[in-house]
C-alpha cells in the first residue's frame, strides 16, 4: 500500500514536467504566432506566416510555418478532424498508462510525461487555435512550428532531405521522451522481468520441511 502511495506522489511529480512542457510550448507558440487580449493587456505581434530570423547563421533559424498535420510538418490528407480525436484518446490512454505504471522506473515515467506533453501542446493547437484566431472550427487549428535546423543532408532509398522539418517544443518533447524509452527498454524489461521472479517466488508453495 505504501508503495503505491508513493508511486502516486512520483506519478503527481512527474506530471509538474508534462505542465512545465505544455507552458513552454504555448507561450513559444504564442510569441511566434502573435496574441491579442485587450481585456487582459496583452499583445504580441508575433511573426508573418514564412517569415524566417537567424539565430545561429543558416544553421539554426525561427521559421513560422503552421501545418495541419502530425509532428514536424508532416501533413494528413482531409484527417484534420480524426488527427485531433486521435491526439485527445491518446493523451488520455497516455495519461492512464502513466498511472497504471506510476511504480516503474523514474526515468520510464519521466518519458512517458514527456511524450504526454508535448501531445497535449500541438492538441491544443489543434482543438483550439482555429476559433482563438478566427480562422477555422473548433479541433480543426493549425500546429504552429517553428525551429528551423540545418543537419546533414540524409540521402536513403530515394528519399532525400536537405534540411530538417521544422518543429516546436512539443515535437521535441515527444521525440526525447520516445528516445529515451528505446535507450533504457533494456533496463524496463529487466525490472519488470525482475518484479515478475519475485512475485512468482511469494507466490509458489514453499517446500515441506524434511526434519518436520
Amino acid at each position: 500500500m505504501q508503495e503505491s502511495e508513493e508511486g502516486i506522489d512520483v506519478t503527481v511529480r512527474v506530471l509538474f514536467l508534462t505542465a512545465f512542457i505544455v507552458i513552454a510550448d504555448q507561450i513559444s507558440k504564442f510569441m511566434i504566432k502573435g496574441l491579442e487580449v485587450p481585456s487582459l493587456g496583452i499583445s504580441l505581434k508575433g511573426m508573418q506566416l514564412g517569415t524566417s530570423i537567424p539565430v545561429i547563421g543558416d544553421f539554426l533559424r525561427i521559421t513560422f510555418i503552421e501545418n495541419p498535420g502530425m509532428a514536424f510538418g508532416i501533413e494528413v490528407v482531409d484527417g484534420k478532424l480524426f488527427l485531433t480525436l486521435f491526439s485527445i484518446a491518446a493523451s488520455i490512454g497516455i495519461l492512464l498508462y502513466l498511472y497504471v505504471m506510476r511504480t516503474e522506473k523514474l526515468l520510464f515515467r519521466i518519458s512517458l510525461a514527456l511524450i504526454l506533453g508535448g501531445a497535449i501542446g500541438n492538441l491544443i493547437d489543434r482543438t483550439f487555435y482555429g476559433v482563438i484566431y478566427g480562422e477555422s472550427a473548433l479541433f480543426h487549428g493549425k500546429v504552429v512550428d517553428f525551429i528551423d535546423v540545418d543537419f546533414f543532408n540524409i540521402e536513403l532509398w530515394g528519399f532525400f532531405l536537405q534540411r530538417f522539418w521544422v518543429f516546436n517544443i512539443a515535437d521535441a518533447s515527444v521525440s526525447i521522451g520516445v528516445m529515451m524509452m528505446l535507450i533504457f527498454h533494456r533496463s524496463f524489461v529487466d525490472q519488470e522481468e525482475e518484479r515478475a521472479a519475485v512475485h512468482a517466488a511469494a507466490e509458489s508453495p514453499r517446500e515441506p520441511d524434511a526434519a518436520s
